[in-house]
């Protein structure tokens, strides 16, 4: 089984820049959320636009699927290789699966999912992944002036879930200090049967002093039954000292799950 690991708007050039090219596409939403029955369908609305200012682009539509490893990361995967993939039941127009749009343009694309009346698979969450993909490279010019040519995909998420995927319950399993990475090592399981979205904040306490310092929140993505693993760096400026960690995940319907660590920073 082949993984890729991939970043939801990517550019290809023919060589690498780190300048921005004035070519380009915009997909939006990123994220696309479908709810229905056995036997049901559900569309929804996928807004692609040629951003160029001056380039047609010619864009095939095309399926995949994806999940999160343990850091959080996508990795994907060809079509119908998951056993919770929905590729199979996603339909798309004949006129939308490949279209040219002029510099400015933009097209609407209407993504149906269609489940079928009986399941073999007993999870009430399905995902897939739509890619928009430019077929034809074009010449442009980087921010610094040199000549490069770009051809750009981007990923679209679809979600779906059975009406019946409600329990929305994270869990915290371990929470250690790090010292060889000066970070938090935080470890926590989605233990619902839909997937959970939400933010971690981290509060460490000084027992020496009561001085608090708080962590920047960071923003996470799961689905029900993954593992994950997060590393909260600490400031460089912290202070040495005996310190008491306070890590919080808010998470959607404001449910709150917390842990909390202490620990020497020397």
């Amino acid at each position: 089984m082949k993984k890729l690991f991939f970043s939801f708007a990517c550019i290809i050039c023919s060589y690498y820049s780190t300048g921005y090219a004035q070519t380009g596409v915009s997909v939006s939403p990123p994220r696309v959320y479908f709810e229905s029955d056995l036997g049901n369908s559900n569309t929804q609305k996928v807004t692609v636009t040629n951003v160029s200012t001056k380039n047609s682009l010619d864009f095939a539509v095309s399926l995949g699927d994806w999940e999160y490893d343990h850091k959080g990361e996508n990795v994907m995967y060809t079509a119908n290789t998951l056993p919770t993939s929905c590729t199979s039941w996603v339909t798309i127009k004949k006129e939308d699966n490949y279209f040219t749009l002029g510099p400015g343009e933009r097209k609407d694309i209407d993504i149906t999912i269609t489940v079928p009346n009986k399941l073999s698979d007993k999870s009430p969450v399905s995902t897939a992944v739509l890619y928009v993909s430019q077929m034809n490279p074009v010449d442009d010019v980087d921010s610094k002036g040199a000549h490069i040519k770009v051809s750009i995909r981007s990923g679209i998420k679809l979600f779906h879930k059975l009406p019946s995927a409600k329990n929305k319950k994270l869990e915290i399993k371990n929470l250690i200090y790090n010292k060889s990475k000066n970070a938090l090592e935080l470890f926590f399981e989605n233990q619902g049967d839909v997937w959970t979205d939400g933010k971690v904040y981290t509060d460490l306490v000084n027992t020496q002093n009561g001085e608090k310092t708080t962590l920047e929140p960071v923003v996470f993505y799961t689905m029900p039954g993954n593992n994950r693993e997060m590393s909260l760096n600490l400031p460089a400026t912290l202070q040495k000292g005996k310190y008491t960690a306070s890590v919080m995940l808010d998470y959607e319907d404001n449910n709150l799950e917390m842990g909390e660590l202490n620990f020497t920073y020397e």
